[in-house]
């Protein structure tokens, strides 16, 4: 895009902010006549008819009737342009970064796909590292929670992902991997190994301590009404699985109440697999457009790089190669005349020049909480109504619950960027939704499970629409399940939470099993 369209965008951004008026409540629109509720999946403020290649890319009805769509388009340039390190708007990579771009984590705006190999530029890879100390499930602190494996000059990675290696293992459940009417299904799950040669700076923990696993990214579309369920309907959905005698992660709930609350707020936690962001002005999408490419804004004027920043920084600091081309690449950093302490103190410092523009960072959210979830499709069909029917019977909606309804979204920040109900954002009150999650973590009890076992329920809502919108049908938090069935099966540990809907499920005929299968594809 050129300057002078890029400066007439802008001001075409400024009028549109200037004329919404969000003093009123958010006009509902008027529900299609004959639709059932079910179908509006993101309620009436939340829910696209697109059932096409883009349909995890529209705006909400809420960014339309506040004339919020502009602002909703030119964020939607920042998840899908390349970062690149000087190219405004879209500059500022580095110095390490995850991803260059957003769009290539999700693929169609959906889940990361299944891959074969370590490489952050293939198209689709939303895989996240997770390098961790076995002994204690505590990540490794020499390299940041997603660590990076892309550097710019003159500095090298954390991980050198030429060294990463993914086997896709066989695996055989108790049941032999089959149905007691014959029909098979096969199993699969992902080894990681990273040799000790492949990172970078020195280790905190000892290698033979460490292990490594992989998450997927997650859809994005719906985030802002999840955002929108009130804490309270949380924590009711967690007394209410205590109560039952569910097994809870206890470093979120013990003792009827939260075990533990999001930062200094609060606010329970309710986004990502391991539950740790809370609301979503400061959860995945406000935390990965600053840290996956390391570019800076106003309320982060500093670098990702490590746990403990100074294991890297020292290590950059340290290194012959970087020194001598230190002041190549920034000459602004020549301020003590001692190249590895100009460094250290650029690696380390909180004052960075600031590269995304507050207004940029204001578009982004409005699209990033602005995404429309797509209508559930055929939901009239016999075959999806018999499989829901079985999907409740086989207990399979205890923790896949079903709907929930939003308060009245007066949402917060911990960064206090935003304000309560900001008119800048998009709000969605007092709708009914149905996402089919409990916002709960569980564990399945996996080969190579997830880090600490316990995983939030993920929404199935849209899901279906994935091989046409993101071009794959892979699940479950690392994309091992290929199919719906597959996805199904691994819940089926004799020790897995889902374990009596699992062995529901096996007793299914044929027929029925792919019922559900429908209903889940529908959703």
């Amino acid at each position: 895009m050129r300057k002078t369209t890029i400066l007439l965008f802008a001001a075409t951004l400024v009028l549109s902010f200037t004329g919404c008026n969000r003093d009123e409540e958010t006009p509902q629109p008027a529900p299609k006549p004959g639709v059932s509720e079910e179908t509006y999946a993101g309620g009436l403020l939340g829910t696209t008819f697109n059932q096409s290649a883009s349909a995890y890319e529209d705006p909400t009805p809420a960014v339309v009737n506040a004339g919020m769509v502009n602002a909703f388009k030119y964020g939607e340039m920042f998840f899908e342009h390349t970062v690149t390190q000087n190219n405004p708007p879209f500059n500022g990579l580095g110095p390490l970064y995850v991803r260059s771009s957003c769009e290539s984590c999700h693929p169609g705006y959906g889940h990361g796909r299944r891959m074969e190999r370590y490489r952050a530029d293939d198209w689709g890879n939303g895989y996240l590292l997770v390098v961790y100390n076995s002994t204690n499930d505590a990540y490794e602190k020499s390299v940041a929670g997603m660590p990076q494996t892309k550097a710019v000059a003159p500095f090298k990675p954390s991980i050198d992902e030429d060294k990463i290696n993914i086997a896709w293992l066989p695996y055989t459940d108790e049941w032999g991997n089959r149905f007691p009417d014959g029909e098979t299904y096969e199993l699969i799950y992902p080894e990681v190994t990273i040799p000790e040669d492949a990172f970078y700076a020195p280790l905190d923990a000892p290698y033979s301590n460490l292990a490594f696993r992989l998450e997927s990214t997650i859809g994005i579309y719906g985030t802002g009404l999840l955002d929108a369920i009130p804490d309270d309907s949380l924590k009711a959905q967690y007394r209410k699985e205590a109560d039952a005698g569910a097994n809870l992660n206890p470093a979120i709930w013990a003792g009827g109440d939260w075990a533990s609350l999001y930062g200094n707020t609060n606010h329970p936690k309710r986004f990502t697999y391991a539950l740790s962001r809370g609301p979503l002005q400061d959860a995945a999408g406000a935390n990965a457009i600053w840290n996956i490419t390391n570019v800076t804004r106003s309320d982060r004027r500093k670098h990702y790089l490590s746990l403990d920043p100074t294991i890297y920084a020292t290590a950059a600091s340290q290194d012959p190669e970087v020194q001598a081309q230190f002041y190549q690449y920034f000459p602004e950093w020549n301020r003590t005349g001692n190249v590895q302490q100009d460094i250290y103190n650029y690696l380390t410092s909180t004052e960075l020049p600031v590269e995304m523009s507050d207004q940029d960072y204001v578009n982004f959210m409005v699209w990033h909480r602005g995404l429309a979830v797509p209508a559930a499709r055929n939901m009239d069909d016999a075959t999806i109504q018999r499989g829901k029917k079985l999907f409740h019977e086989s207990g399979c909606a205890t923790c896949h619950r079903p709907s929930w309804t939003t308060g009245a979204d007066n949402f917060t920040d911990p960064n206090n960027f935003f304000s309560t109900a900001d008119a800048r954002l998009p709000r969605y009150p007092h709708q009914k939704i149905w996402p089919y999650t409990d916002m709960v973590q569980h564990r399945l009890f996996m080969k190579n499970d997830i880090r600490t076992g316990w995983c939030r329920t993920t929404p199935l809502w849209g899901r279906g629409l994935a091989p046409i919108c993101s071009g794959h049908a892979d699940r479950l938090h690392d994309c091992r399940a290929r199919n719906v069935i597959e996805a199904i099966m691994w819940h089926g540990a004799a020790q897995s939470d889902a374990r009596w809907s699992v062995e529901k499920f096996r007793q299914l005929s044929k027929s029925d099993r792919d019922a559900v299968v429908k209903f889940i594809n529908a959703i």
